[in-house]
């Protein structure tokens, strides 16, 4: 494998050798490279403060993603090309973003403001999108300001980010992309030695055969976990393995049954997909992170760490989704439910890598519906999420899969809820109700900072039952507040409740 990382940075390539396996970007920006205009706040990707743009190829066009520098290992920068505040302004002529935050005062203390920029730069730079505040305010999700007020901000880019694409990056595009082909010659990248380094093997076998060789490795997707082992935990992480070499683990395959998708695929690669199964999952897929937290991390990611309030793996347990996991040579699938063991222990051997993940899609006699209740409406973690899928014979329900994050170790079915279900009419709450009272009989959810356990039995029940009463056919414009399923996943009306 290559020793060298290289990325493009400011019209050139930049190598670099001597990088510590666990390196951020943004101290390699601030502390090598003397680009302070990136700044670090909260160190963990919430604030936006240390936003980034990653350009890679797509279609053989390039194109700019927002992403965390705080939370981004430097060797994932391989291959890419790295664009900064710092590289915007040319020819002593501000950026279109840029100008327009000026002559609109979108800044005061001005700490913000660089992710701000960013986050907009790659608004700027995509194309397609309907010109609304709405989209505005999606976009800049993740990028925090407690001084000027969203306001001026928004005007901002509204003026600068629906129009023609004009700037240094758009003219030279061509010459980018010529750049980051040669720059993928598919050797795959080794930094370190034997018993410290950061490695991104180029294909599956490699990335397997690693992975058992060195089964004390921390498997790498995104980062946006791992990344904060390392910011907050203060941990020293010796061997990084970074799934980001292996172009297989990318793929999102649609089929008329269902999508299978790559180790490697982001919640943005797959939120088009996700939303064509059910627009529900269109909307929790909208709400995980922040946009440079979705542009970075994985779905298979965010289920190989087996947090038992990751937001994905209710939903997908509730749809019947099925994992892939190979050791060495060996290969082997699973159903998603019995991936998790209990807190902190799931059914991966040390040395064993998920390559991937299939969602089937629904049959037309199953109906599904997942909401997500959180503190904030968006970039938190959930309190309490639920995931109903029921498939239905003369409108009665024949078979129940009901899942919930946050109300025990791991994600986990509601078994006695489901037996209750059976020979129930959604459109008949008198039906269902034993379901409701089995809840209580399936889960002993504990208390935290997020939400009391008397809080989430009570959250479960109303979720449950606002589930089964829009199945029975009433209409979802007066069971929710926001994230109607008219609205396909996309980006709904702002209401003032945090469930979807």
């Amino acid at each position: 494998m290559r020793r060298t990382l290289r990325f493009l940075h400011r019209g050139r390539i930049v190598e670099l050798q001597d990088v510590g396996p666990t390196e951020t970007v943004l101290d390699y920006l601030r502390l090598r490279a003397g680009l302070t205009g990136t700044k670090e706040g909260c160190g963990e990707g919430d604030c936006g403060a240390c936003t980034v743009a990653l350009g890679r190829l797509s279609g053989g066009r390039v194109v700019y993603k927002a992403v965390n520098s705080c939370i981004l290992f430097l060797g994932q920068l391989d291959g890419a090309e790295l664009v900064t505040v710092d590289d915007l302004a040319g020819d002593e002529r501000l950026h279109p973003v840029q100008q327009a935050l000026v002559e609109h005062h979108g800044s005061q203390c001005g700490f913000c403001t660089p992710g701000f920029v960013m986050s907009l730069f790659t608004l700027y730079h995509t194309e397609g999108l309907a010109p609304s505040r709405k989209t505005v305010t999606d976009w800049l999700a993740g990028n925090l300001c407690r001084c000027t007020g969203y306001r001026p901000i928004v005007d901002a880019a509204m003026e600068s980010c629906f129009g023609a694409i004009d700037d240094a990056f758009s003219a030279r595009a061509r010459e980018t992309e010529a750049i980051l082909r040669d720059l993928d010659d598919g050797k795959g990248l080794a930094l370190g030695e034997a018993e410290r380094f950061f490695a991104a093997p180029a294909s599956v076998d490699a990335i397997a055969t690693l992975c058992a060789d060195h089964p004390d490795a921390t498997i790498v997707a995104g980062a946006t976990d791992v990344g904060l082992w390392v910011t907050k935990q203060l941990r020293d992480l010796p061997k990084i393995i970074w799934t980001g070499g292996v172009a297989d683990f990318e793929a999102v395959d649609e089929t008329p049954a269902g999508v299978l998708m790559g180790a490697r695929a982001t919640f943005a690669d797959t939120h088009a997909a996700m939303a064509r199964i059910d627009p529900d999952l269109g909307e929790l897929w909208r709400r995980i992170g922040s946009r440079q937290v979705r542009n970075s991390g994985t779905v298979c990611g965010n289920i190989a760490n087996g947090s038992p309030i990751g937001d994905s793996p209710p939903a997908l347990i509730a749809l019947g989704a099925t994992l892939e996991l190979r050791l060495g040579e060996e290969a082997r699938t699973l159903p998603l439910e019995s991936f998790f063991i209990d807190y902190g222990k799931q059914d991966r051997q040390p040395g064993e890598i998920v390559t991937g993940l299939y969602v089937p899609r629904l049959d037309p006699n199953q109906v599904f519906r997942a909401f997500k209740v959180s503190k904030r409406f968006d970039q938190d973690i959930s309190s309490v999420l639920c995931a109903v899928r029921l498939t239905l014979a003369d409108d009665r329900i024949v078979e129940a899969r009901v899942a919930f994050g946050g109300m025990a170790a791991t994600p986990k079915r509601a078994a006695k809820t489901e037996i209750a279900l059976l020979g129930a009419r959604p459109d008949a709450p008198g039906t269902w109700a034993a379901a409701l009272r089995a809840l209580a009989d399936d889960f002993a959810p504990l208390s935290d900072m997020r939400a009391s356990a008397d809080y989430r039995r009570e959250v479960a029940r109303a979720l449950l039952a606002k589930a089964l009463v829009e199945m029975g056919g009433t209409p979802d414009e007066r069971t929710r507040l926001t994230g109607t399923r008219a609205s396909g996943g996309g980006i709904p009306d702002r209401g003032t409740s945090d469930a979807a």
